[in-house]
């Protein structure tokens, strides 16, 4: 299953509303921690991505560092939070390079996601590997 499009890099899952049409059915790999209040900036986003993917920020009290896992499955959206010792919490790039899903929702179960799964894996499995670089001239 491939969502021909890149993956989209936010450092901050805030910025989701600038992506407008194009956020829909694409993965989208976050810094930001994968509680409620970042959760919601996709909620109330109308174009809805296939996968996101969130820093665990340590889990937190009451689980609140994954709390928005439950409110994207709510709206038929995977979530999956990768833990803060695989990649820094903050920086989109290095989740995509280095994450290791710790948390997921059941939309993302379902496609077969699960703990321990590498997010470049997962990303290259749904996007296809990234384009050749031009060498230079």
């Amino acid at each position: 299953m491939s969502a021909h499009h890149a993956p989209v890099l936010l450092d901050s899952i805030a910025l989701v509303s600038t992506l407008g049409e194009h956020s829909a059915n694409t993965v989208i790999v976050s810094g930001s921690h994968g509680g409620v209040s970042a959760a919601s900036f996709v909620v109330d986003h109308p174009y809805r991505p296939m996968i996101v993917f969130f820093n665990d920020a340590g889990i937190g009290k009451d689980s609140a560092g994954i709390a928005g896992l439950a409110m994207l499955e709510a709206i038929g959206v995977a979530g999956c939070a990768y833990s803060h010792v695989s990649a820094r919490i903050g920086e989109a790039a290095d989740g995509l390079a280095n994450g290791v899903v710790s948390h997921v929702n059941a939309p993302a179960r379902a496609m077969g996601i699960q703990a321990g799964d590498r997010v470049a894996a997962l990303v290259a499995a749904r996007c296809g590997p990234p384009a050749a670089e031009t060498p230079a001239p």
